[in-house]
């Protein structure tokens, strides 16, 4: 349960509730932090509360877009893992995104966007790469053509995920030993829950 403290705020009849909650962010104002407990987020990101009060959150934007910068080279990690780890961040709004790991967990509960598109090149084997949530596949995308030098696996998808959910990609059949540089990996919330 959240632990709750109420005190009036000066031209506010009736009490608002200052708490600080597992699923929501604390918003500071003046130096104090404060959480309208019956507010609902809009669209922008901006929490209005039954009093009027309308406060923009900066913690409500969560984007990141990690591309590799360099040809794919297998880890020893990597080899055990499967994960594809990527090693440039374009973008990291929240900084939810960590590149060490390629893994993106998630701030709060909410419906997140996520796509990718891993670049293959001058292999002839199929490549299989999926979509990991808390380790389980979500969505996979094969490429396989064996008469083409450069082929991609693309996908995107709509999640629901509580806060510290992780999301990361794994390849799931081939190599890419050899792979090209320009594969991306990216993510947005679309709005919290």
């Amino acid at each position: 349960a959240p632990l709750r403290e109420c005190e009036a705020l000066p031209g506010a009849s009736g009490r608002v509730c200052v708490c600080v909650c597992n699923d929501t962010e604390p918003i500071v104002l003046e130096g104090k932090c404060l959480v309208v407990c019956d507010s609902s987020p809009s669209a922008d990101g901006a929490i209005t509360s039954s009093l009027g009060i309308s406060v923009r959150s900066g913690s409500a934007k969560v984007a990141f877009s990690a591309t590799r910068s360099t040809n794919h080279e297998p880890s020893e990690m990597s080899n055990r893992t499967m994960t594809i780890y990527f090693d440039q961040v374009l973008v990291n709004i929240g900084n939810h995104f960590d590149l060490a790991s390629s893994i993106f967990v998630a701030p709060r509960k909410g419906i997140y966007s996520f796509s990718f598109h891993v670049v293959k090149v001058y292999n002839r084997q199929t490549i299989q790469v999926s979509l990991m949530q808390n380790g389980y596949p979500v969505i996979s995308a094969f490429a396989g053509d064996q008469d083409v030098t450069r082929e991609a696996a693309s996908n995107g998808v709509l999640l629901h995920m509580e806060r510290e959910d992780k999301v990361h990609l794994k390849l799931e059949r081939g190599n890419l030993m050899g792979g090209w540089k320009y594969s991306t990996f990216s993510g947005f919330l679309v709005f919290p829950l």
